[in-house]
């Protein structure tokens, strides 16, 4: 069963991905410590861009030769697909917990 991710919405290729990658418990670990390598690498759009691209690079890979993956990049076309959100979204999941950003002037306690 797909995992749900919370607060965030995941285009098909993405959640497709994602959830190959859950599904797959060395992938997830290789995926787990990538992010854990490069989440202190630079503030955190600087990461998300790099992880984006290992993202891709890893979904062009699978595409070949996973079914489903496959199925998907030929309904999507040759184009690139935005992979910005399951960055994110694994940066959240699995990188170092990041602290809460703090009051501005105004906000509510």
């Amino acid at each position: 069963m797909p995992e749900q991710v919370a607060g965030m919405s995941l285009n098909r290729i993405e959640q497709r991905l994602f959830d190959y990658i859950l599904g797959h418990p060395e992938e997830r670990q290789y995926w787990q410590g990538k992010v854990q390598s490069i989440a202190g690498a630079g503030d955190l759009h600087t990461v998300a861009t790099r992880l984006e691209v290992e993202l891709w690079r890893y979904q062009e890979e699978r595409s070949a030769v996973v079914p489903q993956l496959r199925d998907d990049a030929r309904r999507e076309g040759p184009g690139r697909t935005s992979l910005r959100n399951l960055a994110e979204h694994c940066l959240r999941q699995w990188g170092p917990p990041r602290p809460p950003p703090s009051a501005q002037p105004g906000d509510r306690p």
